[in-house]
This record gives structure tokens, sequence and C-alpha cells, in this order.
């Protein structure tokens, strides 16, 4: 659920700042421009050419980001990847059996690679670069702690994120907020810079742009987090169109089961427990929640 995004935004922000470092470097200690400091009038920054390096370097993270989001997501859950004519257990092959037949309702074209990872989390996720180049990844502990039903609901909202092209979707919006952080984080360091004596400015710059670059990223993803609450309520809607709004209903009350039953024994501090709970934090720490609050995400299901 949340670690499609997670890894996305962890993927950007780490491609991003590796290609402003090594940029910098370049233009820091080699004659090559791109400092985008005029020291003329004003503000004395090439605003233009900065706008432009700007676009480029935003979207170039988030698509390289996007890249390889799959192969990410693979490695640090360590997902075991289903082969479908291989000797699977009933159980997988049941996981198998169910992405594949939401996908084609879905009208996918290319079934979903499909996957299990060791975790008593109660999770799933869909992430890759394409609805053709997919992944759809449940948790051990979702297939041990939930009924048929539930699990049914849970593969089809995440088959809906894929067939949404959310992934691309984000992506875009990932870029749009790539380009304002590097266009701001540049001209916040140029400015500080002017502070200090002029052979300091140039080792202050690059330490400020890493700086700024990574707190406007954080501040970035207010908007991205924004918009995946947004997308959740519409994968929600699109997996009871696939299997069912009483399933879709049943598998987001057997989730806030769950929660109900762990914040009762205090468990609410286990890491497994606070991926069931999705968001239950309030103030500040839900603009950085990447789903909305499990019974309103029940409530409006049940609206339609």
């Amino acid at each position: 659920m949340g670690k499609r995004l997670l890894f996305f935004i962890l993927t950007n922000i780490l491609v991003m700042t590796t290609i402003v470092v090594v940029w910098s470097l370049i233009t820091t200690f080699t004659d090559i421009g791109g400092t985008f400091d005029t020291g003329g009038p004003g503000l004395g920054i090439d605003l233009g050419a900065l706008a432009v390096f700007s676009l480029l370097v935003g979207f170039s993270g988030s698509f390289i980001s996007l890249a390889m989001s799959r192969w990410m997501a693979k490695k640090m859950m360590k997902v075991k990847v289903l082969d479908p004519s291989g000797r699977l257990t009933a159980q997988e092959q049941a996981v198998v059996e169910k992405v594949h037949r939401f996908s084609r309702a879905a009208g996918l074209m290319h079934m979903p690679e499909v996957g299990i990872y060791h975790s008593n989390e109660v999770n799933a996720f869909a992430t890759g670069p394409s609805k053709k180049r997919s992944l759809v990844a449940v948790s051990s502990g979702l297939l041990n702690s939930m009924d048929d039903d539930a699990v049914e609901g849970v593969i089809a909202h995440e088959v809906a994120h894929v067939s949404n092209g959310d992934m691309v979707t984000m992506t875009l919006l990932q870029g749009v907020v790539n380009t304002f952080v590097v266009f701001f984080s540049r001209i916040a360091a140029i400015l500080v810079s002017r502070l200090v004596r002029s052979e300091m400015q140039t080792i202050v710059r690059f330490a400020a742009i890493i700086i700024f670059q990574i707190l406007f990223s954080i501040l970035g993803s207010i908007v991205v987090m924004a918009f995946s609450r947004y997308r959740e309520f519409h994968a929600d809607r699109g997996g009871a169109d696939l299997a069912g709004r009483d399933k879709m209903a049943h598998a987001l009350r057997s989730l806030q089961a769950h929660v109900n039953r762990a914040t009762a024994n205090d468990r609410t501090d286990d890491s497994a427990i606070q991926t069931m709970k999705i968001n239950g934090k309030g103030g500040m720490a839900k603009l950085f929640s990447s789903h909305p609050d499990l019974e309103e995400r029940i409530a409006r299901l049940e609206q339609r």
C-alpha cells in the first residue's frame, strides 16, 4: 500500500541528489558553466537557464526513479516472484490466479508480475514503470491474517492502481515538484553563499544546494502525498468495480479490525501494526501520510 510510494519518493530523492551533486562538482572544479550566478544587478541569477536546468534534472530524476521502481521494490522487500508456469503452492497459485483474473477484468493486455514477500505486516503494493512492466506483491502476513474475500479486495485495489496508471501519473507530478525543488534550492543556495566571504562562497554554495534540495524535497512530498491520498480513494472504487463493493469494503474493515485489536493489546508501536494502520495520525503528521484514514475510506466507499 504505502510501500509503492515510499520506494518511489526515496529513490527519487537519492537520484536527484546524486545528479545535482555530480553536476555541482563538475561546475565547481572545471571551467564548465552552470552556477547560474551572473553577479549582476538584482538577484544576479540567470533565471531562464536555471529554469531549463531545473526542468531537465527534475523530470530526469522522476523518470529514472520510475524505471527503477520495480527493481527497487523486489530488492528492498526481498519479493519472491511467482512463475505462473512453475511449481507453486496452493496459496501462491491462488494469489497468481486472483491477480491475473482482476487484471483481465481491468482490461490489462499484459499480466503484472506477481510476488510474495515474507513479513508479519498486513500489506500489499503495486509498482512498476508501466502497465506492461508492473508488479503486484502481497505480504505473507496479509495472506495468513485475512480471509479469502478480504485478500481479493486488497489485490483488486492494487490491480486498480496498475490499471489507473497511478505510477506514471505520480511520476509526472513528482517531475513538476522536482523542478520547483531544484529551481528554488539553487536560488536559495546562491543567495546564502553571498553572505560569506568570497573565498568561502564555493563550498558554502555546494553545501547549501544539497541541504536546501533535501529540505525542499521533504516539503514537496506534502503535495505528492496529498495526491496519493486522492488516488487511494480512486483505487478503492476501482477495487470495488473489480472484486465487488462488498469485498472491497470487507478488506478495509478487516484492516480496521486488525488495528483495533492491536490498539486494545497496546501494540501500536509494532511496525507491522503501523503498516496496518495506514494513517491514524493527526495534525502535521497527516500531511505526510500516503493513505487516508481507514474509517474515511470505508465511509466514502459505502456512500457510492
